[in-house]
């Protein structure tokens, strides 16, 4: 088993401060893994989105140059080939950045993305990453990183796994990953990245997370698995604008973490609650759907728009009284991430092309140059959980039992457009302007004076 950071002093840190430098912060998590020198700790980020990229090259930057103490590496599948358009914008962002055009230059590098412009030869996702482009991400170049295409290779022997997948293939891959650690003596610690959510019916309703996906696939305890998240937009962070998260789980992991993570313009705090803020991160990418689809069809009304968000901010916090016990420890979190991906994230942005005709849903939630969207996998699962009737409860203006998703007029039009394809994009204007549309201020109250809390619902 790895070491513990029981009866380690905190040596004055406050929740997440820098205090320290690189290499202290290093030695620090390398004396809780029990490394020996010569021994490096190795940092595994698994998955190439846009926010595993970034977070994976975020280290590298920060600790990269500690080669002896620290090793970073990021695995993704290979033979995934970039496209001709891509190939050509790709060719124009190393050519407007004088840094990068040099840097490839000087690697012997420039040559293959020119052969790829051309159409001479093709390009693929991996060996693109390895010079600092991620294929969600072509504008925002990050740093070169080593990149592992062998999932046994890439996780055998990792200390930290970063995991940067969308919660649709967390359990498939760290199903996998369990195969490579039979043989392990030491138990890793596994940072979760992704913000998605399934349903499980049976026995009871309740919410999968992708911790607790890890936890089933893989059988690592339980207090070595954390969730990071926060308002963050994965290109803003790695260009350096101010950003902040925190990574939730078990004391023993969590604050030596936050520590280790934390740089000046990304400031990681801790907390204990994990799950609930691991489906907080989930629940506002649905509504984040519907933000986009408003701000298209009403071409950006700020009227609409306010609208919107006094109904889905109602729903999110009566979801949350059905979820927590203190729900109120949630709001700040829930609205500032529910904000930034409101204004900037790939969810509203897939809402946006929908309503406007440039996307459909044909084409699936998995879209070239941004990724998984999480959001539509998200609306399913919390319409089949708040549908099941063994969640009845009672609607104090009607004075009648029903299924909590009928207090949620948003996510059910969600759910029938996306899911159901019943209605178009502009049922979701047809649902505001509903005449019995209740005020949202009714639903907050409601949640407030009521025992909704249903704690099976996270398996507690």
């Amino acid at each position: 088993m790895v070491g513990t950071a029981e009866g380690m002093s905190n040596n004055g840190y406050l929740n997440g401060a820098t205090n320290g430098t690189t290499e202290e912060k290093v030695d620090e998590l390398r004396r809780l893994f029990g490394k020996a020198d010569g021994d490096p700790l190795r940092i595994v980020g698994v998955g190439a989105g846009a926010w595993g990229s970034v977070f994976a090259a975020m280290l590298q930057d920060a600790y990269g140059n500690l080669r002896e103490k620290v090793q970073i590496r990021i695995w993704r599948r290979a033979g995934k080939a970039v496209d001709r358009a891509t190939a050509e914008h790709l060719f124009e962002v190393i050519n407007s950045r004088e840094d990068i055009l040099r840097r490839l230059i000087r690697r012997c590098a420039y040559l293959k993305y020119v052969e790829g412009r051309l159409g001479d030869r093709t390009l693929y996702a991996d060996e693109i990453l390895k010079d600092g482009f991620c294929l969600n991400m072509i504008d925002t170049p990050l740093c070169p990183m080593k990149v592992v295409t062998n999932l046994q290779e890439a996780v055998w022997d990792a200390d930290i796994v970063i995991n940067g997948l969308p919660s649709t293939e967390t359990h498939v891959v760290f199903e996998e990953i369990r195969r490579y650690w039979k043989e392990r003596l030491t138990v890793p610690v596994i940072i979760s990245l992704a913000k998605g959510i399934e349903a499980e019916l049976e026995p009871e309703p309740r919410i999968i997370t992708p911790t607790q996906m890890i936890n089933r696939a893989t059988g690592v305890p339980a207090e070595n698995i954390l969730y990071l998240g926060g308002p963050n937009i994965a290109s803003e962070i790695y260009n350096k604008e101010y950003a902040n998260a925190r990574i939730c789980g078990a004391e023993t992991w969590r604050k030596p973490l936050a520590r280790f993570l934390r740089q000046p313009h990304f400031i990681v705090w801790d907390n204990g609650d994990l799950v609930t803020h691991e489906v907080m991160g989930g629940l506002k990418n649905v509504y984040a759907i519907g933000a986009g689809m408003v701000a298209a069809l009403t071409n950006e009304s700020a009227t609409s728009k306010s609208v919107y968000f006094a109904h889905c901010t109602s729903e999110m916090i009566f979801i949350t009284h059905l979820l927590a016990e203190e729900p109120e420890k949630l709001a700040g979190p829930l609205l500032a991430d529910t904000y930034v991906t409101l204004l900037k994230g790939r969810n509203a942005w897939y809402g946006q092309k929908l309503a406007k005709g440039d996307l459909s849903l044909d084409m699936g939630d998995s879209i070239k140059g941004k990724g998984m969207i999480q959001g539509v996998s998200a609306v399913k699962a919390f319409y089949e959980l708040l549908s099941e009737s063994r969640l009845n409860l009672l609607n104090p203006n009607e004075n009648k039992h029903v299924a909590p998703v009928e207090l949620c007029p948003i996510l059910k039009t969600l759910h029938k457009i996306l899911i159901l394809r019943e209605l178009s994009c502009e049922a979701i204007l047809q649902a505001l302007r509903d005449e019995t549309m209740n005020d949202p201020r009714e639903r907050i109250e409601m949640a407030q004076s009521h025992a909704f809390y249903r704690p099976t619902l996270l398996g507690q």
